[in-house]
């Protein structure tokens, strides 16, 4: 009895160990295709993390494609806004060039008559009205006359054509204008011709 006692027992643990023994293999396959599975997700991932790492850096480059190409629109939009005020201010410059010479001669028309001469005085009096009608027109296109007598000289304004001594006077004046100068919009179409005053040679006192 004893005998096939011990002989059944050895065959129940057999059977325990090799139930055990593919229990644990099967543990084990799983584990393993577990962290195949696992491999594989964590692999998804990455790819997925790059591909947004990727979308995010072109989304940000195309932002900043977008705001540099509203700014250059923007610029774009206001230099051609200033090129059309420069346009429209400007536009005349050639013309009023053309007409000074005009107003210079009908100018010079007045200065020659004699104003005490009766026979002439119809004359004057056309000449002025046809000047002043002249200077009415400019001073509504904003032209406007540089007339700089007794004013300091600036380079800017005025064209020095001659220099001159004078007493009681300061240095660098505009003794006489010769020709009056004229802007349109600010801008200088011409400048006037003057004569101006220069200091006096200084004087030795050792002599």
């Amino acid at each position: 009895m004893s005998n096939e006692s011990s002989e059944n027992k050895s065959a129940e643990e057999l059977a325990a160990e090799k139930i055990i023994a593919e229990a644990e293999e099967q543990v084990e396959e799983q584990h393993d295709h577990a962290h195949e599975a696992i491999s594989a997700e964590q692999e998804r991932i990455n790819e997925l993390e790059l591909a947004l790492a990727a979308a995010q850096s072109t989304v940000a480059d195309q932002k900043d494609s977008v705001i540099r190409a509203k700014a250059e629109v923007d610029n774009v939009r206001r230099r051609s806004a200033q090129d059309v005020e420069k346009a429209r201010k400007f536009a005349l410059e050639k013309f009023v060039g053309e007409l000074l010479p005009v107003v210079d001669n009908l100018e010079r028309a007045v200065a020659s008559f004699d104003k005490d001469n009766d026979e002439t005085k119809p004359m004057l009096e056309g000449v002025e009205l046809t000047l002043q009608s002249f200077l009415s027109t400019l001073e509504k296109f904003d032209v406007k006359s540089v007339d700089p007598q007794d004013q300091p000289f600036n380079p800017e304004l005025h064209q020095a054509m001659s220099m001159q001594e004078v007493e009681g006077v300061e240095p660098n004046t505009v003794i006489a204008v010769m020709q009056k100068g004229y802007e349109l919009n600010g801008r200088l179409v011409r400048p006037a011709m003057v004569m101006v005053s220069k200091a006096k040679p200084a004087v030795d006192t050792q002599a």
